[in-house]
């Protein structure tokens, strides 16, 4: 199965995900840039509201694939101590890894949510959303730093994944929604007719569209 694009993706994923549609609790969050387009039509199918989690990286400097740890949305730090520890890192490399990462995210925050602050995902049950997964190594860090502000559950769901990738992802999410698991799967993008990158524009704009049909979700309450 080949889609169009990753609108007609997000349709297809939301019709696995009927059993989260018209939930008080379920919050529906994208990884950007190309998570958004899909996570929009499941949000919107679900009646849900929509946010972003953002996830940077932290890479081992000269090793930048290998990941230490990585930041998300909220102020998470996750690192991998074993990582660290094993290859000597000094701590004052690992901080201006983070200081260097920790700027990006928020200069792409700026840009997405302006103003609005994160989603209170305490006591939700947030869906992730991208828009596939093949080694699934950025959804790996977003569950792991989503799993620290206390969600009662967490949804990993995609329209196209490795099936050996999203059989992994059941020890490490409550529940998993890959819809279409190819074999051979090769790379996320031979699945979809237009798989040209989303821009920060077409993400700002389904967000604030998003927003016009929902209720604030800010942290604390605010």
């Amino acid at each position: 199965m080949i889609f169009a694009d990753r609108r007609e993706a997000g349709r297809f994923l939301a019709s696995k995900l009927t059993e989260y549609a018209d939930r008080p609790d379920v919050l529906v969050l994208a990884l950007p840039r190309g998570g958004v387009p899909v996570a929009y039509e499941v949000a919107q199918a679900l009646h849900a509201p929509l946010d972003v989690f953002l996830v940077r990286k932290l890479g081992v400097p000269g090793r930048e694939e290998l990941a230490m740890g990585a930041i998300a949305t909220g102020g998470v730090l996750v690192l991998n101590e074993e990582v660290v520890r094993h290859l000597g890192i000094p701590r004052d490399v690992l901080q201006a890894v983070i200081a260097a990462q920790q700027e990006e995210l928020e200069r792409r925050e700026r840009i997405y949510r302006g103003d609005r602050q994160p989603p209170d995902v305490n006591g939700r049950t947030v869906i992730l959303v991208d828009d596939g997964l093949a080694t699934g190594s950025t959804m790996r860090a977003a569950v792991a730093a989503l799993r620290r502000q206390g969600p009662a559950r967490i949804v990993v769901a995609v329209p196209i994944g490795a099936p050996e990738t999203c059989a992994e992802f059941e020890r490490e999410a409550d529940d998993v929604v890959c819809a279409v698991t190819p074999q051979p799967f090769h790379a996320v993008g031979l699945w979809y007719g237009d798989f040209s990158q989303t821009t920060d524009e077409e993400v700002r704009e389904l967000l604030e569209k998003a927003a016009e049909g929902h209720a604030p979700i800010h942290q604390g309450g605010r």
